[in-house]
């Protein structure tokens, strides 16, 4: 069974002038549980739209989106919320922490809106999880006093804490250097195999996107698949 389903979807804008510009236009797409997958756009080619969409933070206008084979257009509000809350895992190439916040306060953040258990372990989940992704040297430290590289593991901590089912991973690695980028991508593609989240990564970058087991291109607004990896340059 699909976790997302993308069935003709289209995404157009009016303009100020009263013209109207298409986005992204009759992409069909689906993800099920564990599937590792990379759509490559350059700038301007509709990603950030398509992400939009896919973490159900926008709708189309027209064709369908269903999450766990539910129409996405019967959902109200509070259940977006609440899917985005618990089932979805955002990963942004701006790291997004809080500023004055430790790491361990940062990755508690999502879980203050537990009700549950995981409200009350909090602290000791995001710990966990901090360790996992090595950082359990680092709890009390702020993000101006952590790397790039360690920024990025803290909102990827963030991010999985409450175990998504997928995972939504925007330019990642493209505020990283190339090498702190890979070992990014190792981590969250090992966390996300423990968990068995499907890891959809939109990138510029041939290198990320080579790692995932299906390939797309997205081209004025246009998603087709690619039969082989990507051409990595040499």
């Amino acid at each position: 069974m699909s976790i997302i389903r993308l069935d003709g979807v289209t995404r157009v804008v009016t303009l100020p002038d009263g013209g109207r510009l298409t986005i992204l236009s009759g992409i069909d797409f689906e993800v099920d549980g564990g599937d590792r997958v990379s759509i490559v756009g350059r700038s301007g080619s509709g990603k950030s739209t398509l992400m939009n969409i896919l973490g159900l933070i926008d709708s189309p206008s027209e064709g369908t989106v269903h999450f766990d084979e539910r129409d996405a257009r019967r959902f109200s509000s509070s259940i977006r919320d609440r899917i985005r809350g618990q089932r979805i895992g955002f990963v942004f190439q701006q790291f997004n922490l809080l500023a004055r916040r430790t790491a361990l306060e940062n990755v508690m953040t999502p879980l203050l809106y537990d009700s549950g258990r995981d409200f009350w372990r909090r602290k000791a989940i995001a710990t966990e999880m901090l360790e996992s992704v090595g950082l359990g040297h680092r709890l009390d430290s702020t993000p101006d006093r952590l790397s790039g590289g360690e920024q990025q593991r803290v909102a990827i901590a963030r991010a999985l804490v409450r175990r998504p089912q997928l995972i939504l991973a925007d330019e990642p690695t493209g505020a990283l250097d190339l090498d702190t980028g890979q070992s990014v991508m190792e981590l969250l593609e090992g966390v996300a195999a423990r968990t068995d989240a499907a890891l959809v990564t939109i990138t510029h970058d041939p290198n990320i996107a080579a790692r995932a087991d299906r390939h797309y291109r997205l081209d004025a607004g246009h998603l087709t698949t690619t039969l082989t990896r990507p051409v990595v340059p040499a």
